[in-house]
């Protein structure tokens, strides 16, 4: 039985980084401006250090200058919003981040809506989300931006696909309806009261799984020849205990019907921060008035 062409998200994120680097070379050398990306971590939580310590490493090797902001697990909203103040009117700082999630104090809303609209390199703020809705230029969310660089590379034209996207989160699948409806998908979000999901998910050219439940999606939910983008990832207790990565699709049975399917790990996450890196650049450019480069990854 013929398998899945694996989409090797760990291999284009990289191409796309040299490219993105070869670009911050250029405006240095053209107009003396080095992008800056600001991150900011409220505690001590140990996956939230991991995922900080990645986007800095990453930030500096695109040849980027990177901003690390770090506050106590007690901190206040208050003490929070007068950092943000502070980095929306540092000239230096294009991107701002703030690493979710927040201690229970702190209301993540509140503070997405206070970072600067220019500077939310997460895409996260309501201005941003309503501009992308309507088809305008705006700063796109990282994952669902990197989605849709994978679909684009794996099938080329989209139009008149059928998508369907499980998961409704503000993050990753309304976003990613946007983004899929702007290059002519037919689209359908599908939710936990969404009626017969298997259905659904058979009637799809393009499946994108954002649901945070292991393996949840079957191969037998499929149709056959589908494109497969698993945004989960989930850690499960394995006999030994030491546990092992997966997303939300059960990748042995989807391989054997998809077309074409990301792995967990190495599929979509790399692309998140990738496009991190993309936006900061986009930022940088957008702020200084300079035209946005297309940025297209290094050939291998």
């Amino acid at each position: 039985m013929a398998t899945a062409t694996i989409i090797d998200g760990k291999s284009f994120a990289a191409r796309l980084r040299a490219g993105i680097t070869a670009q911050v070379i250029r405006l240095k050398a053209d107009h003396g401006i080095t992008p800056g990306l600001a991150v900011v971590l409220v505690g001590e939580d140990p996956a939230s250090r991991i995922y900080v310590r990645n986007k800095g490493r990453q930030a500096w090797e695109a040849g980027m200058n990177s901003f690390k902001q770090r506050l106590p697990v007690t901190a206040s909203q208050t003490e929070l919003l007068a950092c943000i103040a502070g980095l929306n009117r540092d000239p230096t700082i294009n991107g701002i981040l703030v690493q979710l999630p927040l201690p229970q104090q702190i209301h993540p809303e509140t503070v997405i809506e206070a970072i600067a609209v220019s500077k939310d390199v997460d895409g996260f703020h309501p201005l941003n989300a309503g501009l992308l809705a309507v088809g305008k230029a705006t700063m796109v969310p990282c994952t669902p931006l990197g989605c849709l660089m994978l679909l684009k590379d794996q099938l080329g034209d989209l139009t008149g696909k059928r998508a369907v996207i499980l998961g409704r989160s503000n993050i990753v699948g309304k976003p990613m309806a946007a983004l899929l409806l702007r290059e002519h998908c037919t689209v359908t979000i599908t939710h936990s009261r969404t009626r017969d999901l298997e259905a659904e998910c058979r009637r799809a050219d393009i499946v994108v799984v954002a649901v945070g439940q292991p393996e949840m999606v079957k191969g037998d939910w499929l149709q056959a020849g589908a494109t497969v983008i698993d945004v989960g990832i989930n850690r499960t207790l394995t006999p030994d205990s030491k546990g092992r990565l997966v997303g939300d699709v059960e990748f042995a049975s989807a391989v054997e019907v998809a077309g074409a399917i990301t792995p967990v790990p190495g599929g979509v996450g790399p692309m998140t921060i990738a496009c991190l890196l993309l936006n900061t650049l986009t930022a940088a450019c957008r702020q200084h008035g300079i035209t946005v480069p297309e940025i297209k990854p290094a050939t291998e």
